[in-house]
């Protein structure tokens, strides 16, 4: 079958070898190399993505913006099929695209130096600021609701009023931590209410695997653009917060092993800041601390809500398998809470290397 997409593009499937590539939880990627090429094919899962055209849309706006007013800037965009389309569809309903293979690129999975953090704040960062200018009314919501956290929390609510005996006394203490921080809630909601901070160009996915760095590790821009779409500066700089600070990750089952890297929040700072300071409103520097709550708690919430809802979204590997993940994430948000008066700190020190 995927010989018959390969064809699409002008390849000859029988010049090419096929393996599956990288760690993505939602599309299937493959690394597609022969007579001196390298390309990356994808499958887009639909039943996530309902609407893969909006993607295809998305990004080629985006795509035709930067070409023209920044052609350096290296943008992993799809690659065009012998009939001037971007997406192959399938029998069944699959829908797959192709990608330049960039040489001498690499991706990681772990944070392990603040060097690395630096330049992936630095290149998420860069991205949004390139499309300052850029309408983000034009692109659609590719996934709606993505990051509404007051829909999380009706989620949560109604999941724990549907929830079994035995799940919620299980989950009782994570239940009292939703309530105990919800002030973040009604933060996010004063922000919406009042219009705090614009509207931009967000990736509203920005795990490190999701940055291309060359071989010394200096980041060379972002991939994985399917949630690319209007959003807020948290979403952005909230999942980096969730995501880099610990150097245990979401899955880890021994707490305490989880505590914050003052060096990396720094480095998210440094580098996020030394690309989108010139432009941040006074009201976004204000809760640039917050982006870290709003993301770490919304995941502990969306766990949770999995699995007081037994477990249909997720997916379990094992018995309390969301819990143990919601359990986690709430070990984090208390440990970046605690670590906040350092935070304002370690932002004072960027802003000044920044804002000018």
């Amino acid at each position: 079958m995927l010989e018959k997409i390969l064809q699409s593009f002008g390849l000859n499937g029988s010049d090419y070898q096929v393996q599956f590539f990288g760690s993505g939880l939602i599309n299937h990627t493959f690394k597609v190399s022969g007579r001196g090429e390298v390309y990356i094919l994808q499958q887009i899962n639909s039943d996530v993505f309902k609407s893969p055209q909006d993607i295809v849309n998305n990004l080629t706006l985006i795509q035709e913006y930067l070409n023209k007013l920044y052609p350096d800037y290296l943008f992993v965009g799809p690659m065009p099929t012998l009939t001037d389309e971007f997406l192959v569809e399938s029998d069944g309903g699959k829908y797959y695209r192709l990608f330049p293979f960039i040489k001498g690129s690499q991706t990681i999975n772990f944070i392990s130096n603040e060097k690395q953090a630096f330049e992936a704040a630095k290149q998420f960062g860069k991205f949004t600021y390139l499309l300052k200018d850029f309408d983000p009314g034009l692109l659609k919501y590719t996934l709606t609701d993505f990051h509404n956290l007051e829909l999380r929390f009706q989620q949560f609510e109604a999941a724990a009023k549907g929830a079994s005996i035995e799940r919620t006394e299980e989950a009782s203490a994570e239940i009292k931590e939703v309530y105990k921080h919800n002030s973040i809630l009604q933060t996010y909601r004063t922000i919406l209410t009042n219009k705090e901070v614009p509207v931009r160009v967000i990736h509203h996915d920005t795990k490190i695997s999701n940055v291309l760095f060359d071989e010394q590790q200096n980041g060379l821009c972002v991939i994985d653009l399917d949630t690319v779409m209007p959003g807020y500066f948290f979403s952005d700089v909230g999942d980096m917060m969730r995501t880099y600070l610990s150097p245990a990750n979401e899955e880890e089952t021994d707490f305490s092993k989880i505590h914050i890297r003052e060096a990396v929040f720094s480095a998210i700072c440094k580098g996020y800041l030394s690309e989108m300071g010139s432009i941040f409103t006074g009201k976004e520097k204000q809760y640039f601390v917050f982006s870290g709550e709003f993301m770490i708690y919304m995941q502990a919430v969306r766990f949770l809500t999995d699995y007081l809802n037994n477990d249909i979204y997720y997916g379990a590997k094992y018995l309390g398998h969301n819990l143990n993940r919601a359990k986690n994430q709430f070990k984090l948000l208390n440990e970046y809470i605690r670590n906040e008066g350092k935070f304002k700190k370690l932002i004072a020190q960027a802003e000044t290397e920044s804002f000018s």
